[in-house]
């Protein structure tokens, strides 16, 4: 998910500082270098940013046999309070359900994300999983090169 580098040096895959010392998710280069650019630009107002729960599920899963539960639900709660939450009903599923997606879960994150007004673009390193989406899908190396054309 989402913040960058820090001074500490950690094990990989450990927790480690980021953007204002929010310290989210651990650092994967050069992941972790794009999703600090594009949080700031959520912190700044340049854009509003979004996720749907499954990414706070997934993300506490996997950041769980990293830390403490009160660690995880510490980060996790910094994180919701900089982003929106996209919300699932019966509809999504039941649109992922009769898609064309390859994957259950993209299709889950698509269809959450396609009834938010103005909301443009998703952003994913999985760009392919997400060709029958409607709306544009950029991977956050092509969304910054976008957002910081002149």
């Amino acid at each position: 998910m989402l913040l960058r580098k820090c001074r500490r040096n950690l094990r990989p895959g450990r927790w480690r500082g980021s953007l204002k010392g929010w310290g989210l998710v651990p650092v994967r280069k050069p992941y972790s270098d794009q999703a600090a650019i594009i949080l700031k630009m959520s912190i700044t107002g340049e854009l509003k940013a979004f996720a749907s729960p499954l990414t706070f599920s997934n993300c506490y899963y996997i950041l769980r046999k990293l830390a403490s539960h009160e660690k995880v639900i510490d980060k996790l709660t910094k994180l919701f309070r900089i982003i929106d939450i996209t919300r699932m009903s019966k509809k999504t599923v039941d649109l992922a359900l009769n898609s064309d997606f390859k994957d259950f879960e993209d299709a889950l994150q698509n269809y959450s994300a396609v009834h938010i007004e103005k909301l443009d673009a998703i952003i994913t390193r999985n760009i392919k999983d997400f060709k029958n989406s409607e709306l544009a899908v950029f991977s956050p190396e092509m969304f910054i090169k976008l957002s910081t054309k002149d």
